[in-house]
């Protein structure tokens, strides 16, 4: 790759699946990996291996189904941890073991507790371990954002040395300012004596709102790969947006001396199914991807686009995929169409049986609604695949709400196949719902979230309701579509307790020691 391309990063899987509440099942990161490997990212980060046996199985998927981009794995500056990613990535086609260990004061002393000479020792062991796996090695210096630059000189010499071909600087809780952020990145390709044997790489947090411009004043000072997210995922605020780096860099090409391989008009159709899968709703007035980033409602705006659009639109909306021409099905719509439209959409069945369930909700929605969008595609096919592991499944449901009346909701549930029944009163038809909900499970779990975003226009669009848990620590994010709303947030408050039961504790890899 040349100088002059910048490499795309995508942490969606892994940064991105640290939002509270944003655990991906690994069907649903391989549905994710193939929309990222059609928009031509370079890297994908599938996980991180070691969290645990799911983390490690949905790597290894991603690895197996990906060609033609380059698959990572995230470890530790520990031996098991690179022998986990190492076979996690064995069958990828171009597999990156990305290892990492933290380089600022605070870190080194109150988290990890050793001497900056033991922390370089490890960061070489490791790179060195990585080699031993793969060609490809990423090396990062944790919280390299307030590290001292005489230390991280140090440090990134000894790991190029290792073999670290990609060296990474995270701006990892969000603290620096671009003009600070690009100065850091200048002086140590200035300072670093083997520079010019790695690409240097930027992985920014939006704790203050700067991931992007943070990425993109690094990206001016010579960084040439970009760690980013769809639709800006992450732990906290989140990471750089992906969207808005890409489109950053393509439209102001008299700024950036680089460019990317991303093809734009797959930018809408990531965001939504990212969206969708991990329950988080793009806020209307986001940058590229949200429903306003095209709209205009000011009447000089619109006079003004109408008789130029380069007046007040500096980017085409069909560039980055709003407007693509696509089938709209319904209700006469075949099985051919239908398994057509969701290949045209990377969604790929592993067996007939699974087709059929599909096919048979999609009729039913069918049925409710006229006209079925690929939003609701993605919806349905996410319902298909909760509805093949749940074990508290939705039977029959009575809400009676009338002005005057307490709401009153009569629920009966299938839990691991034995049917159970109860009903309850609440503030209104969904509370109502929960309380005789939890009257039948008993959970204790304690919601933390309740959020409902309609997925198409038109009064007879789904609803899908998000519904985060929380129990013991532990936070999950339930996902429910349906025309009918009560009807919807049932089926999400079922999903989301389905994953608590499922989700075992994973390591988090910014809390560990070596």
């Amino acid at each position: 790759m040349s100088s002059h391309s910048l490499i795309i990063f995508d942490t969606t899987l892994r940064d991105g699946e640290q939002s509270p509440g944003a655990s991906m099942t690994r069907d649903e990161k391989v549905r994710i990996a193939k929309v990222l490997e059609r928009m031509r990212v370079d890297v994908i980060e599938a996980g991180f291996p070691i969290a645990s046996p799911d983390d490690f199985e949905a790597v290894r998927a991603v690895a197996v189904t990906v060609e033609d981009s380059r698959v990572c794995g995230l470890a530790r500056a520990l031996e098991k941890d690179i022998e986990r990613a190492g076979e996690a990535l064995k069958e990828a086609v171009a597999p990156r073991i990305h290892t990492f260990i933290a380089t600022s004061p605070i870190h080194m002393q109150r988290k990890l507790r050793m001497q900056p000479e033991q922390v370089i020792e490890q960061a070489v062991k490791a790179v060195k371990w990585a080699r031993n796996r793969v060609d490809d090695v990423e090396f990062s210096a944790e919280d390299a954002g307030r590290s001292d630059p005489d230390f991280l000189c140090r440090i990134i010499e000894a790991a190029i040395d290792a073999g670290a071909s990609t060296i990474n600087i995270p701006d990892t809780v969000g603290y620096n300012l671009p003009e600070q952020f690009g100065h850091l990145i200048a002086t140590l390709i200035e300072r670093v004596t083997n520079a010019d044997k790695a690409v240097f790489s930027v992985h920014c947090h939006n704790d203050l709102g700067l991931a992007v411009a943070n990425s993109l004043s690094a990206v001016r000072q010579g960084a040439r790969q970009v760690e980013c997210t769809i639709n800006g995922l992450g732990e906290r605020a989140g990471n750089a947006a992906l969207e808005e780096v890409v489109m950053a860099v393509r439209t102001r090409q008299d700024v950036f001396d680089c460019d990317t391989r991303i093809d734009t008009t797959q930018i809408v159709p990531a965001s939504r199914l990212v969206s969708t899968i991990t329950g988080f709703p793009v806020q209307p007035n986001k940058a590229i991807v949200g429903a306003n980033a095209f709209a205009h409602e000011s009447g000089i705006h619109q006079d003004g686009v109408l008789k130029s659009r380069e007046t007040y639109e500096i980017m085409r909306a069909e560039d980055v995929g709003w407007s693509a021409n696509r089938i709209v099905l319904g209700k006469h719509s075949g099985r051919n169409a239908f398994r057509t439209r969701l290949k045209e959409l990377g969604i790929e069945f592993d067996s007939e049986e699974e087709l059929n369930a599909a096919f048979a909700r999609f009729k039913e929605l069918a049925d409710k609604k006229h006209e079925i969008f690929d939003e609701d595609l993605q919806a349905l096919v996410s319902e298909t695949e909760a509805a093949n592991r749940e074990r508290h499944a939705l039977v029959s449901m009575r809400v009676c709400s009338e002005t005057g009346e307490t709401p009153l909701a009569r629920v009966t549930l299938s839990i691991d196949g034995a049917e159970r029944q109860a009903e309850a009163t609440g503030g209104g038809p969904v509370d109502a719902t929960f309380r005789a909900i939890e009257a039948i499970v008993e959970s204790g779990a304690r919601l933390k979230l309740y959020s409902v975003n309609a997925i198409t226009s038109g009064t007879d669009a789904q609803g899908e309701v998000t519904v985060r848990l929380e129990k013991a620590g532990r936070i999950v994010n339930g996902q429910g579509a349906d025309t009918d709303i009560v009807i919807a947030s049932a089926r999400a408050y079922l999903n989301a307790l389905d994953k608590l039961m499922l989700e075992a504790g994973r390591a988090h890899p910014q809390f560990s020691h070596v």
